[in-house]
């Protein structure tokens, strides 16, 4: 997950070096006389490389538009505090400011994503960040019992 502008950034350029990687290897085996196949094969584990930090780039540019996945069972809330932060357009820094912590804290907080977090510290953080979370409660059908 893409935590920071910086971060961001290094993402932007590592897209574009594989995409020229991906290009030159894939002339360099067709040259070798690889079939298309073969060549498909030998530049898949690169490709799946490609295919993350593409994704991680378009996760990070919808966070930034405030675009947030639902929770469920509040799983994912650390995700969603990052999520947050980036859409308030908030540097760690600044929201460690507004917590009165160290911004090491915070960075390595995000880094395992709030793992293991306690609700009162999700509510201070929401609060620093001026957001609110609201939950709607479902019952779950009970499961079938088997004969």
């Amino acid at each position: 997950m893409i935590r920071t502008e910086t971060e961001y950034q290094n993402s932007l350029k590592k897209i574009d070096q594989s995409e020229q990687l991906l290009r030159e290897q894939e002339k360099q085996l067709a040259a070798e006389g690889l079939r298309p196949a073969q060549i498909k094969r030998g530049l898949d584990p690169s490709r799946i490389f490609h295919d993350q930090i593409r994704d991680e780039i378009k996760s990070y540019e919808r966070l930034k538009k405030g675009k947030f996945d639902e929770l469920e069972n509040l799983h994912g809330i650390g995700q969603m505090l990052i999520g947050v932060r980036i859409a308030m357009g908030l540097s760690q820094r600044e929201l460690a400011e507004k917590l009165g912590v160290h911004e090491s804290q915070v960075s390595r907080d995000e880094r395992n994503e709030y793992y293991g977090i306690a609700v009162e510290r999700v509510s201070r953080i929401l609060e620093a960040l001026g957001v609110v979370i609201t939950t709607r409660i479902e019952k779950v059908p009970p499961l079938a019992k088997s004969a």
